[in-house]
């Protein structure tokens, strides 16, 4: 029965992902997103930011909630080097009541999330990005003034164990790049709750 479920697990989070590849070296344009502060915010309001990593989220997919302590970790790592973080809700909120917008402030003053938690409620960046899970994160990143993808996937290898992370795909990008590196796996595959776009 155990393996049953697994498999059953596996099918429902893993296979509508197939025939959605990644989009790396692929420009993304700028957006103005309504942060839970309030405030809109774009890229262009970053103009020191060598990149970013911008990792799509929300508040009911139970996979995106084991990675909060981790995306403060990164935030707080990798802001100072001009590399900050922004998280984009681009679930409908009439299809999840959890993803209004007001729920959004909640859980962010609840957990402390110390980046901008952003609401994409017309599904723009998401659909830009060709984001398919919660979460689903990426590293862009600024060549001749475009922002370019250079990463899609996967956070690290293993959200519900942090102790237990091998590959820390997302920080590991960061780095590369930093270090004016190629990023040597560009792509993994996120796991996660779909993103049904309207």
């Amino acid at each position: 029965m155990m393996r049953f479920y697994k498999i059953i697990v596996i099918a429902l989070f893993i296979l509508p992902l197939q025939g959605f590849g990644p989009g790396q070296n692929k420009t993304v344009p700028d957006f103005s997103l309504r942060d839970v502060s309030g405030k809109y915010i774009s890229l262009k309001d970053y103009p020191q930011a060598k990149g970013f990593m911008v990792v799509f989220i929300c508040n009911h997919c139970p996979f995106a909630k084991l990675y909060i302590k981790r995306l403060n970790d990164l935030n707080t790592k990798y802001s100072g080097l001009n590399v900050p973080l922004l998280a984009i809700d681009p679930m409908d909120s009439l299809t999840y009541e959890d993803e209004t917008f007001a729920h959004m402030q909640q859980r962010a003053k609840a957990e402390g999330f110390n980046f901008p938690y952003l609401s994409d409620g017309t599904e723009t960046a998401a659909r830009s990005f060709n984001a398919r899970r919660t979460p689903d994160a990426f590293v862009i990143w600024k060549e001749n003034n475009q922002w370019v993808i250079k990463y899609q996937g996967a956070i690290d290898d293993n959200g519900s164990e942090p102790d237990s992370v091998h590959d820390t795909y997302l920080s590991t990008a960061v780095d590369e790049l930093l270090a004016g590196a190629p990023v040597k796996e560009p792509s993994t595959i996120s796991i996660g709750c779909y993103i049904h776009y309207k």
